[in-house]
């Protein structure tokens, strides 16, 4: 059996007012059309949905339900209840005002760039629920092919054709010492290296810079945070390579040195924000993505 919504429509109006012509005007169909589509229900179902008949001192024409009718009634309320509560919320999506949003983050973005603008978002959208998903390069790659996220900002190192990649921001490095290390560039190759796991951003821009000095260190520590870097050359443990938003506290207080690299004037590397090639942005995204682009970087 097949139910026709249209026809459930024009029954559910004709009991709600209480009268074929009533419902035709809010409907805005003549009142033999809904006649027609009340009995062609009717036909259709198999059941008879309405007494016919006269009732009242005037003589006017009530609606009267049979037992199946009000069945059917009972349904049809229920479905244009949630047919309405469907509009309202997919209306409340549309401008924004509710709506649940999932970023991926590398984990120096999430410490030090992100917040910014997630809660200028929030100021402006108090509905959204923003989630931000943290972890390296890789992970985040990765989250946004299955679909666990709805777009990523990371350090760089992604190459694949399922994914559109943009520069967002810059974003400045140094070379880190201990403040009382004293050696020479050529001696950067005798010193132990501190750097971040396979898959980090962080790993892949220390591994190009090396090889552009041509450096092979023959010590290397590895560890899966930046902060735990930081603190570790601090104790004198090693070099390494940071954003300058991690270490410029420490630098400020004298817990850390920056050694410069003649060959370099600058160092640095570019963040992206990561979209699937092939899955539609939606207007919460965009949205989204607007307040991301609103900095220098994009005029």
């Amino acid at each position: 059996m097949n139910l026709n919504l249209h026809l459930v429509r024009i029954f559910y109006h004709v009991v709600e007012s209480q009268s074929f012509s009533r419902a035709a005007e809010k409907l805005f169909i003549s009142q033999p059309a809904v006649s027609k589509a009340i009995k062609e229900l009717e036909n259709q179902l198999d059941l008879v949905l309405i007494e016919r008949g006269l009732v009242g001192v005037k003589r006017r024409r009530a609606i009267k339900l049979t037992s199946d009718g009000e069945a059917l009634f009972e349904h049809a309320r229920a479905i244009f209840s949630l047919e309405r509560v469907a509009i309202d919320d997919l209306q409340s999506r549309v401008e924004l005002k509710q709506g649940r949003l999932a970023v991926g983050a590398s984990s120096t973005i999430a410490s030090y760039w992100i917040a910014d603008y997630v809660t200028r978002f929030h100021q402006q959208y108090p509905g959204i629920d923003v989630r931000i998903e943290v972890g390296n390069t890789e992970s985040m790659w990765q989250a946004l092919i299955d679909c666990h996220i709805d777009l990523a900002l990371v350090e760089g190192g992604v190459v694949d054709p399922r994914i559109v990649k943009e520069v967002w921001q810059d974003e400045e490095l140094v070379v880190i010492t201990h403040p009382d290390a004293s050696f020479s560039c050529e001696d950067l190759v005798n010193q132990q290296w501190l750097v971040r796991e396979q898959g980090s951003g962080t790993y892949l821009v220390t591994e190009k810079m090396l090889e552009r000095l041509a450096i092979h260190p023959r010590d290397r520590l590895t560890i899966a945070s930046n902060e735990g870097i930081a603190r570790m050359v601090a104790c004198g443990a090693g070099v390494a390579i940071l954003p300058l938003c991690i270490v410029q506290d420490l630098v400020s207080l004298k817990q850390l040195k920056i050694f410069k690299v003649p060959q370099f004037k600058t160092l640095s590397r570019s963040l992206f924000l990561l979209t699937l090639k092939d899955r539609p942005v939606t207007k919460l995204q965009k949205s989204f993505i607007d307040c991301l682009k609103t900095s220098s970087i994009y005029g």
